[in-house]
């Protein structure tokens, strides 16, 4: 496909985008319009791990904890401040910090893909277990209760910056949650066109190589991975602002697998894959969820096996992959016969 050609298609869809968050208050009910709100927000975690699995080479199992850290470190600073300005950016900064912690020792550590998957995966589970136990009066931060298991309920949620008697709509609340689903996206996609996300992806492919053209593949996994948490961390924002409440679920072992599900259904290294098979993935379980029917895990098991097995690459790879079949070739016009080229072949990978 052509450059010019492709550059006018991503405007188009960001233009789109744009026009389509603005109007869906007007064409659905609050209900629905909750529930996409609740989609985004999701949209925006699976975008977290989309963008170290999927570019950077780093399979977190356990996303969910910047995820839950974000969430409790928007709650408890809402609480105290009464304001969800600096609260938000408390969530940005709390998961960041502690991926910078864990990915220091991981990656200057030199430990292998395995064991970082056991080690985030462990961390969730501790944070799991230790907020899950900080019931009574006693644990407090500040004039929050915890609540351990029963969550802190009653949070306060997004209102215009540094104006705390002023809170966002419902429909407000989609559009900031909506908009900053798309500022991450265009963010993240920025990002990987610039030469820091090439580096990025190099590493990803042959860290050696990355090393000898002079880069540290530790530094740059352990800067993707702090990235991540960052991004996993406003999402956690994002979810509690949607319903005021946090809890230990936050940190679910059942929510950690729910993502890497979502980006194996959208198709791993891409961006909008992961949006799609979140929406896609969440609106199943909703809907199974108000019929009680089956059950949502069996479906989801179900779910993988079938992509697994059928689309390998998921949605958008494949549904790529047909277009650029359909689209007709441009052949160059010749007089005369084909005539056979001495010339070197086309190293691989050139592309």
């Amino acid at each position: 496909m052509p450059k010019h050609v492709r550059l006018a298609l991503q405007a188009a869809g960001i233009l789109l985008a744009i026009v389509a968050i603005a109007v869906v208050p007007s064409v659905i009910e609050l209900f629905a319009l909750m529930q996409l709100t609740l989609f985004a927000a999701m949209a925006v975690l699976a975008l977290s791990l989309a963008f170290i699995w999927g570019f950077g080479g780093i399979l977190s199992f356990g996303q969910t904890a910047f995820f839950g850290l974000g969430g409790y470190a928007y709650a408890i600073a809402a609480v105290n401040f009464q304001d969800s300005t600096p609260a938000i950016l408390l969530a940005i900064a709390v998961p960041a910090l502690v991926a910078a912690i864990l990915g220091y020792f991981i990656f200057f550590g030199r430990i292998s893909d395995v064991y970082l998957g056991v080690i985030t995966l462990t961390v969730t589970l501790i944070l799991f277990n230790s907020v899950n136990s900080t019931s009574g009066d006693a644990y407090k931060i500040g004039k929050a209760l915890l609540g351990g298991f029963n969550g802190m309920p009653a949070v306060p949620t997004f209102n215009v910056p540094f104006d705390p008697s002023t809170v966002l709509s419902p429909e407000q609340s989609w559009w900031t949650t909506a908009g900053v689903l798309l500022a991450v996206f265009l963010m993240l996609r920025l990002l990987l066109a610039l030469p820091a996300g090439r580096v990025i992806v190099a590493v990803r492919e042959n860290e050696v190589r990355a090393s000898l053209l002079g880069y540290d593949p530790r530094l740059v996994k352990c800067l993707t991975f702090i990235l991540g948490g960052a991004i996993a961390g406003l999402a956690g924002a994002l979810y509690v602002n949607w319903g005021a409440f946090v809890s230990p679920t936050i940190f679910s072992l059942s929510l950690s697998a729910e993502i890497i599900i979502w980006i194996t259904v959208g198709g791993l290294g891409t961006l909008l894959g992961p949006i799609i098979g979140c929406v896609v993935i969440e609106y199943i379980v909703a809907y199974i969820g108000s019929q009680q029917l089956l059950n949502s895990n069996l479906v989801l098991g179900g779910v993988l096996v079938i992509f697994v097995l059928l689309l390998p690459k998921g949605i958008v790879p494949t549904a790529r992959d047909l277009v650029l079949r359909l689209m007709p070739q441009n052949k160059p016009k010749t007089n005369g016969p084909p005539v056979q080229s001495a010339a070197a072949p086309h190293p691989a990978g050139a592309e």
